[in-house]
């Protein structure tokens, strides 16, 4: 049966919302399709307001790669802000989504993207105002298949009973195959109902569907086992073939990224250890300087946008940056369109390189990422940049005439004593004293931003004790202190940073197991909304649920946070395989005690970290052999251009 768009019970009540303008829809580049003519329907979420969840990459790319098969439906759906939300509930309007205004409870799938733990709320607030049972136990075949992905989605066993199904890794690939899995099943008549079906995504092998897993605990409350088998994680290679967004969104309202954006390179094997992005993405795989001229100027022409980033997990590491950056500022060189980098290695940047983006005269700061205040704390982290480098790097950039620069820090880190800390502060003076003799002038900045550190799965760190928030406060005060105890330095430091409480709640959702499941349901149900927004987020209410649900259990908070691993203890996400050995993490979890640091092994020798060979990947990167060619651009101003790519 058709499912009829809810738009006009919502429209009167968009005038008593905030930001009436995200719940509309019809933004450029979306899809508009006849629920009638497709066989299979996708409803597609990031758990987060639409000012943070339009931009997301990764669902604008499934979004894109579903909606251009003929047979297959896919909308979006976010978070609606708390405002709306009663509003919704005292008129009876369900979850809906913002292409057609369609009741999610109507698709075959509801595909969530986790980029953090901090979103989990917000699925159970979606799942209730959607008509869909918030236990999977308790859906039947009129329910969709709530089915995760994202980064946060290699450790779903805090949310497994609110979950059908859950894809670890890249989705381009293996949304294709659940969706041939979903209209096979439905041809035939949906044999064996909704148990069938997901019996069938589970035999497939790259979906993990949690309810066919038992899980047992021991009598210190760690786990005994989970069985019966392991799920691996899906890597798309040659990312040449799939150049998506072809055609990126572009937002009704403000949001957080107001540029066109291409993903260079997927992966990274720095090793940061404190990183389960560089981790779980392994190995690398660099698109070819072709085929990104080709995404930004598609990209530029379907957008109108006067920015690209180029994005990847550190994109001044791509082997062939410098050709990418020369020409695309050869290109566009005359128009509006700007370059950015996100936060870039310090050992990897240079003036050449940012002169290149920065040649249509925006010259925006410039960031960089020590991310440990002292060289030995860098070096636990396996983050090799000196202070030298950085005071070096940093007094070109204000040579050659840039006025600020962020940099970003972590505090809490394993090992970490008061004094790695401190010298972050004095870390920022030299950036200033020295810029300033640089530039011959006081008018410069540096911007210091400081997260909590949350120990991850699938890293080295996902062992170690997290620091518990009172220390992370004390050392932060004690950081601006000496940030302050100069003035003439310190009126050109700004601080930006978080307090401990959120990064701990984090902490207890990233690394815990199915027992966390009834602690969400009733911080959910005791008012839990948008828990990573500060204006949202409650500590006392989550200690308090917890406090409830664990104690009866015989763990508690401190139990899944502040307490350290040992080798031989089973990990709730053992059975998801991201490719990494246990042991090799191990190891490095010990060299990092030592403070051991290890090279990246796309220059060096294998260190068998276990990626490779157990995907059946390698690493790609260049020179590709496929140069960027040229264009001529129409008009002076514009950024669309005559292509020349034949």
């Amino acid at each position: 049966m058709s499912v009829q768009s809810v738009y006009d019970q919502l429209e009167p009540l968009l005038s008593r919302v905030s930001k009436p303008v995200q719940y509309v829809g019809g933004e450029l580049n979306s899809t508009a399709k006849d629920w009638d003519e497709t066989s299979v329907r996708w409803c597609l979420m990031y758990p987060d307001a639409y000012e943070v969840g339009l931009p997301n990459q990764g669902v604008m790319i499934l979004y894109e790669v579903l909606n251009e098969l003929p047979e297959v439906l896919a909308e979006r759906t976010y978070s609606v802000w708390p405002d709306l939300e009663n509003l919704m509930r005292e008129h009876g309007i369900p979850q809906f989504t913002v292409d057609n205004h369609r009741p999610v409870g109507g698709f075959d799938v509801l595909g969530v993207s986790f980029a953090t733990e901090l979103g989990y709320t917000n699925l159970l607030s979606a799942l209730d105002l959607g008509g869909i049972p918030l236990n999977a136990a308790d859906r039947t075949d009129e329910h969709p298949i709530v089915l995760a992905g994202g980064h946060a989605a290699f450790n779903p066993e805090p949310i497994a009973d609110f979950l059908d199904a859950v894809v670890l890794g890249d989705g381009e690939e293996a949304v294709l195959e659940v969706t041939s899995q979903i209209r096979r099943w439905k041809d035939e008549g949906q044999p064996g109902g909704r148990e069938e079906l997901l019996l069938r995504l589970a035999e497939s092998g790259g979906v993990y569907v949690p309810r066919f897993y038992d899980v047992s605990y021991r009598a210190d409350g760690a786990i005994d086992a989970v069985v019966p088998y392991r799920v691996f994680k899906r890597t798309t290679m040659e990312l040449d073939e799939w150049p998506y967004p072809k055609k990126p969104l572009v937002p009704m309202a403000e949001s957080v990224h107001e540029r066109m954006s291409v993903e260079i390179f997927r992966g990274c094997t720095r090793g940061c250890r404190f990183c389960q992005a560089g981790m779980i993405t392994r190995p690398v795989r660099e698109r070819s300087v072709e085929g990104i001229g080709n995404m930004v100027q598609c990209g530029l022409e379907a957008t109108g946008f006067e920015e690209v980033g180029l994005l990847s997990l550190s994109s001044a590491d791509h082997s062939e940056i410098g050709d990418i950056t020369k020409g695309l500022a050869d290109r566009y060189e005359g128009t509006n369109t700007g370059l950015s980098l996100p936060s870039t290695r310090v050992d990897a940047f240079n003036i050449d390189l940012a002169n290149e983006l920065s040649r249509n005269g925006r010259r925006s700061g410039l960031t960089f990422a020590p991310e440990g205040g002292s060289e030995r704390i860098r070096r636990v982290i396996n983050k090799m940049v000196s202070e030298e480098d950085l005071v070096r790097t940093v007094a070109a950039a204000f040579a050659n005439g840039w006025r600020q620069v962020k940099l970003y820090f972590m505090c809490g880190l394993p090992t970490e004593t008061d004094d790695d800390v401190l010298q972050i502060a004095e870390m920022a003076k030299e950036v200033i004293r020295t810029g300033r003799q640089a530039a011959g002038h006081n008018n410069i900045r540096c911007t210091i931003s400081i997260g909590g550190f949350v120990p991850k799965p699938h890293t080295p760190f996902q062992w170690a004790a997290q620091c518990d928030p009172d220390t992370v406060d004390d050392r932060l005060r004690k950081l601006r202190a000496a940030v302050n105890s100069d003035r003439k330095l310190g009126r050109s430091i700004g601080m930006r940073y978080h307090d401990g409480k959120p990064s701990l709640v984090e902490g207890l959702l990233s690394r815990g197991d199915r027992r966390l499941g009834p602690v969400i349901e009733r911080v959910w149900r005791a008012g839990g909304r948008f828990d990573g927004w500060n204006e949202y987020f409650s500590y006392d209410r989550w200690r308090e649920c917890a406090d409830a649900e664990l104690r009866p259990l015989g763990v508690d908070v401190d139990w899944f946070t502040t307490r350290e691993r040992g080798e031989d203890e089973v990990l709730p996400w053992d059975h998801l395989d991201s490719g990494l050995d246990k042991e090799w993490l191990w190891t490095d979890w010990q060299d990092a005690l030592d403070a051991q640091e290890q090279d990246d092994c796309r220059w060096t020798p294998c260190f068998d970290c276990g990626v490779c060979p157990t995907m059946g990947t390698d690493i790609e990167v260049g020179p590709s052999g496929r140069p960027l060619l040229p264009i001529s651009p129409v008009g002076k101003g514009s950024p669309v251009a005559n292509s020349a790519f034949g």
